[in-house]
């Protein structure tokens, strides 16, 4: 009966459901863009959903800060405050005004950094956070190796041009991906508009990816712009759970990014649909009761799972159940025994408690004690103690006949 148990367990712990593969439907047409290079990628997956030149280095401008703004998350606090650094800014450059010595928390130089593109916050953090320009820049090109950023090389934190300065489109979205898991990053370059309160005085700095202002679904990232760069920006978007990031570099106006950027997110958000993968009330296993010989429980998910997957993908149903597979009650309506985990291509897309559909029986001591004795069923288990009581109680009453026959009156 054990081994049976075991079985059946192996055979569901790690079950795989029958898949279900996303319709397709009419496949929208790719966008013509004019960009010298262009990438939009799922940002969940990172698979590539269009792509124009994608390995092609180009001056990034300042997109460059999105490299200040993961080291300035990874190394400071937001209350924590830093003092501003000299910095000479020629009159085509943004900056925030901030004069020498001037101290801001990190929370308002990041909203500065990310929504004015302010040069002189770049710097702030930079010094505050390596000592100088030179250390923070070595602190960038490390990271970038660490993620595997190959065709990227930074020699400011600002996007000033320099030869040394540049990346790709495959590179800042890779980047661009990692920041957006960042739900500080992800709600400053969301804001159309943001209140400075620290400082020498309160300030008011705008958005300057016009898109996030005026474009719903448009949650990011970053613009940026030189004469030699010309008009880049780094897109997000988010629509019913799916979210895409595009990257084009050096368009000729500002008008001609955004309206790229735009045709690229809506090409890449419409290949998503919302599937019901996992409704509650389908029963995902039956799993025995330890000691009710021949019950089975059903167990489903605790909760409708639903995704948000790109047409065509394959959604499967992982089960996971604990080995040997027997419950023990009592157990409510509703107990968790194991997990179900939803795959989209193979990758973990949501997960889901499985519970016991009804209560499960809790077993007396005598059915316990008799399954125990070795009886298989519960008739046979009953009777057998059945038969122990009988004997016990025949047992005591010889004894008690014994005694008595033993002592005598004196």
């Amino acid at each position: 009966m054990r081994e049976a148990a075991a079985r059946l367990a192996r055979t569901l712990a790690g079950m795989l459901a029958p898949a279900l593969i996303v319709a397709s439907g009419a496949a929208a047409k790719p966008p013509a863009i004019r960009a010298p290079e262009a990438i939009l990628v799922d940002a969940a997956s990172g698979a590539v959903l269009y792509a124009k030149h994608p390995d092609g280095r180009r001056a990034i401008a300042s997109t460059t800060k999105l490299m200040t703004a993961l080291l300035a998350l990874q190394s400071t606090r937001p209350d924590q405050v830093l003092t501003a650094v000299p910095y000479s800014a020629t009159p085509a450059e943004s900056t925030l005004g901030l004069a020498p010595g001037e101290r801001m928390t990190v929370h308002d130089l990041m909203r500065a950094l990310l929504l004015a593109s302010a040069n002189d916050a770049a710097a702030t953090l930079a010094h505050g956070i390596a000592g100088s320009e030179a250390a923070f820049v070595v602190r960038m090109n490390d990271e970038a190796m660490r993620l595997h950023l190959a065709a990227t090389s930074y020699a400011n934190p600002i996007g000033l041009d320099d030869p040394d300065n540049y990346s790709t489109p495959r590179d800042l979205a890779t980047l661009a991906r990692r920041l957006m898991r960042d739900p500080a990053f992800a709600r400053i370059v969301d804001l159309p508009r943001a209140r400075l309160k620290s400082g020498a005085h309160p300030r008011t700095v705008l958005n300057r990816n016009l898109l996030v202002r005026d474009v719903p679904f448009v949650d990011g990232v970053k613009t940026g712009h030189t004469n030699h760069a010309g008009y880049i920006l780094v897109g997000a978007g988010r629509r019913g759970g799916a979210q895409v990031i595009s990257v084009v570099l050096g368009e000729p106006s500002e008008a001609a990014r955004d309206a790229e950027t735009l045709a690229l997110l809506r090409y890449g958000l419409s290949g998503f649909t919302r599937v019901d993968a996992l409704p509650a009330a389908r029963t995902l296993a039956l799993a025995p009761v330890k000691y009710f010989d021949g019950l089975k429980v059903r167990l489903h998910a605790s909760r409708d799972v639903r995704v948000t997957v790109r047409r065509g993908a394959r959604v499967d149903t992982h089960v996971r159940l604990p080995v040997p597979l027997r419950l023990t009650g009592p157990l409510p309506a509703g107990a968790r025994v194991g997990t179900v985990t939803v795959l989209v291509d193979g990758r973990r897309a949501a997960r889901a408690s499985l519970v016991t559909e009804e209560r499960v029986p809790g077993a007396s001591f005598w059915r316990r004690a008799a399954i125990r004795a070795g009886a298989t069923r519960p008739t046979l288990a009953l009777g057998l103690v059945g038969v122990v009581l009988l004997a016990a109680v025949q047992l005591r009453g010889f004894v008690l006949t014994r005694m008595r026959g033993r002592v005598g009156p004196g």
